[in-house]
């Protein structure tokens, strides 16, 4: 059967950037709309919710804080490492284009089945969680369960017809929306470090007992938490083929949107546990909730809970911006797939909009909040793990290959990001065995897939 049947695109490195470009529509993105994209990708779910999962084996302020530092400075190697990736291999698609093009098509598949099923679909359930959390602890303090999924769901579906609808529709609520969430981080830290009537006696400066925390499993598997938390630094290389001129603006957008969302972390964090009791914090999803109650009181805590469950809307729209160009290009490589590629008269790719979006509905209504953090963290760290890796692949092989941003300070940088990626992923395999093994599942899932589509294929 002419449909069932498997047609790889070639995507051997001899692929020309302009017959890929060529294939995209006149309609492009902006500098700012992509920089919005990653920066709002980032900011959400992670920054609002982990630290009180951290604070159930940390209680020191400094070690707390440099878990977000060490983040910040995994998800800067890695940006600079995409950038010169990105700018290299111009399409969309991302990891997937990355690691087809590298290693081998299978290996992009289950890239793109990992994208698919978790990498953009879970982050997307986990924040539009989050938003309803937040809401409904500022509105009500009691809150049916099924009242906060209807919630997540009803975000979903609103965000779903508008980025299924124009570029100009999705980039410019993209825009607004990021520009509103940066501006209200800032006033919301400034404003409870300066009314918080009794700060918290945090010791933020290093101790004795702090530094065998650094080197612990609590504090590997409290980096993963972190790591989800800026999963969203290599956002725009999924919107490279639809960007103005990705080889001179990428890594630019790559690295200033992650320094940007690096300093607003830490001062959260700061924030947080400034003015809020680390034990009202601990375990609890909406510590930013928890911090606003404590710095303005009942009310003030309720109103500023409401704003930050507002600033989630951002994140969730940007993550169903950028995932389903991912299914876009699996759907143009794989004929069986072939109709997630279909795209509307203005260019945009609704179907596979829809399509990930009905997967983070099915996340939310069957899934546990920590679990599917933990389980997706890791997965997406094993993934961002073989795609920097492959920068080094890329070097060997086409050493030629033209490369309009070469990675600072190489192989230093690469080789951080992944000696780091590489010890928070053993800790985490060790000590959360479950949601890590379950992840395997999935990457082994893929690879069934890949090998069932390659027989048919042969068949055909």
């Amino acid at each position: 059967m002419a449909f069932a049947s498997l047609t790889i695109v070639n995507l051997l490195p001899n692929i020309a950037p302009s017959s890929v470009q060529g294939r995209q529509s006149v309609s492009q993105f902006r500098y700012t709309t992509v920089t919005a994209v990653v920066i709002a990708n980032m900011i959400g779910t992670g920054v609002f919710t982990s630290l009180g999962f951290q604070l159930l084996d940390i209680r020191s302020g400094f070690v707390l804080l440099m878990l977000w530092a060490v983040g910040g400075l995994i998800a800067l190697c890695g940006a600079m490492t995409y950038a010169e990736l990105g700018a290299a291999m111009p399409r969309s698609g991302g990891e997937y284009n990355f690691l087809t093009r590298i290693y081998h098509p299978s290996v992009g598949f289950v890239s793109g089945w990992v994208s698919a099923t978790v990498g953009f679909a879970g982050p997307t359930a986990l924040a539009a969680m989050t938003f309803a959390a937040y809401a409904t602890s500022s509105l009500s303090a009691d809150a049916h369960p099924w009242l906060l999924k209807a919630m997540a769901c009803a975000l979903i579906i609103v965000l779903t017809l508008v980025h299924a609808s124009t570029r100009r529709n999705s980039g410019g609520l993209q825009v607004i929306f990021t520009v509103l969430k940066v501006g209200v981080i800032v006033v919301f830290c400034a404003a409870a470090l300066c009314l918080v009537d009794i700060p918290q006696p945090v010791q933020f400066l290093p101790g004795g007992e702090d530094m065998p925390l650094l080197t612990s499993g609590a504090f590997a598997v409290s980096l993963i938490y972190v790591s989800y938390a800026y999963t969203g630094w290599n956002a725009a290389t999924y919107l490279s083929g639809e960007l103005e001129n990705p080889q001179r603006t990428l890594p630019w957008i790559l690295l200033g949107g992650t320094l940007v969302v690096m300093v607003l972390y830490l001062a959260l964090n700061y924030v947080f546990l400034r003015v809020a009791p680390m034990d009202a914090m601990s375990g609890q999803v909406e510590v930013g909730y928890v911090a606003a109650t404590a710095a303005f009181g009942e009310a003030g805590g309720r109103f500023a809970g409401l704003v930050l469950s507002l600033l989630l809307i951002s994140t969730v729209s940007a993550m169903t911006v950028a995932g389903p160009r991912v299914l876009q290009v699996i759907g143009q490589d794989f004929r069986i797939l072939k109709f997630l590629a279909r795209t509307n008269p203005d260019g945009v790719p609704s179907t596979a909009i829809f399509f990930q979006s009905a997967l983070a509905i099915l996340f939310i209504l069957t899934s546990s909040f920590q679990a599917v953090l933990v389980f997706s963290g890791f997965i997406l760290a094993l993934n961002s793990f073989a795609t920097v890796l492959g920068v080094f692949v890329l070097r060997r092989r086409q050493p030629d290959l033209p490369r309009p941003y070469r990675t600072f300070a190489y192989p230093i940088t690469p080789l951080i990001y992944l000696a780091l990626t590489a010890w928070t992923l053993v800790y985490v395999l060790l000590e959360r065995p479950v949601e890590a093994w379950s992840g395997l599942g999935v990457i082994a899932a893929g690879l069934v897939l890949y090998a069932v589509f390659s027989v048919r294929r042969a068949a055909d």
